[in-house]
């Protein structure tokens, strides 16, 4: 079952459907992007906020006063704030990281742009990134956004995900086909 645009109809997808909704009534998608990236940002940086995120034990009240905390502490918005404390209240917090996934890829979507998830082994740098999105726009025909996270487990190389395409690199997966092929 899908939305409109083709998100997933999935708990995570149509609560960001809905902010994506509200952020482009207010005129504040890019806004509401940036403060996503932000909370995705102090998801990966902090245990104690992860686990807020996702720890069942988390009374309601609390979820709601520690999420308002963080909020104010990164700066984010206030239609992504009063979104945290609807997730809090409804004990969603551990859907955030897929709800920050099909927000980003409505906001793609909406600025005529593919949205592709990027892993690398290690952090990108800058011109690498230019150079990744530059690679991705030849290959797609169209402005690529690009979501980076970093998963030491590949050990090299990328995995890139466009849609349904993906374009695996990485060490892991060719040590893997070795390991195979040499079995065979």
């Amino acid at each position: 079952m899908e939305t409109s645009g083709g998100i997933q109809a999935s708990l995570g997808g149509r609560y960001a459907l809905a902010l994506f909704e509200l952020a482009r009534d207010a005129k504040a998608i890019d806004t509401v992007e940036a403060s996503l990236a932000a909370v995705r940002d102090a998801l990966a940086q902090s245990d104690e906020f992860r686990a807020l995120t996702t720890s069942p034990m988390v009374s309601r009240g609390a979820a709601v006063k520690a999420v308002s905390a963080v909020a104010d502490s990164i700066g984010i918005d206030a239609t992504t704030k009063s979104f945290l404390g609807v997730l809090a209240e409804n004990h969603r917090l551990e859907a955030l990281p897929k709800i920050i996934r099909a927000f980003r890829a409505l906001a793609a979507r909406h600025r005529g742009e593919v949205s592709a998830e990027v892993a690398s082994a290690h952090p990108l740098t800058d011109e690498q990134v230019i150079e990744l999105k530059h690679q991705l726009r030849q290959r797609v025909g169209r402005e690529v956004s690009v979501d980076l996270s970093v998963d030491p487990t590949l050990l090299g190389g990328l995995v890139v995900r466009v849609g349904s395409q993906m374009i695996d690199s990485s060490i892991k997966t060719r040590l893997n086909t070795l390991a195979q092929a040499m079995k065979g």
